[in-house]
C-alpha cells in the first residue's frame, strides 16, 4: 500500500531506491585547493517502481493524484524502522502499456520520484 496525502493507494510497492543528496548553500576551492562549503542538509529522496495496474480504477486514481497539478504532497515510504513520512515533489512519473485487451489498456512499469522539499537531516 503506497499513502499519498493521507489517502492509500492499493498497489505493490516492487522496488525502492532511497538516496541520501548532500546540498551546499555553497561549495568552492580556495587558490591553495582546499575546499571551502556550507553544508544545507541531506535531503532523503526516494525512486519507487509500483507493480503493475491489474485493478485499472485504482491504477487511474494513483496516475491521477502522481500527475495531479500540485506543488508538493505529503507521502509515506518504506523506511528502515517502518515508514517514513515527508514532504516531496513528484518527478519522472512514467509507464508503459502492458497490453491491450478489447478496449482496455493495462499499464506496468509505473516509477516515480519522491524529491524532499526540506532536508531529513541538518
Amino acid at each position: 500500500m503506497l499513502y499519498i496525502d493521507g489517502i492509500g493507494y492499493k498497489i505493490d510497492v516492487l522496488s525502492v531506491k532511497r538516496t541520501a543528496d548532500f546540498l551546499d548553500k555553497y561549495a568552492e576551492r580556495t587558490e591553495n585547493g582546499d575546499l571551502e562549503r556550507e553544508l544545507i542538509g541531506v535531503y532523503f529522496n526516494y525512486k519507487l517502481q509500483l507493480g503493475p495496474g491489474i485493478d485499472r480504477t485504482e491504477y487511474a486514481r494513483l496516475w491521477d493524484k502522481l500527475t495531479e497539478p500540485v506543488e508538493f504532497h505529503e507521502v509515506t515510504v518504506p523506511d528502515e524502522d517502518g515508514d517514513y513520512t515527508f514532504t516531496a515533489y513528484f518527478s519522472n512519473v512514467a509507464d508503459e502499456l502492458l497490453r491491450k485487451v478489447a478496449e482496455k489498456n493495462y499499464w506496468k512499469n509505473l516509477t516515480v520520484n519522491f524529491i524532499a522539499k526540506k532536508p531529513a537531516r541538518i
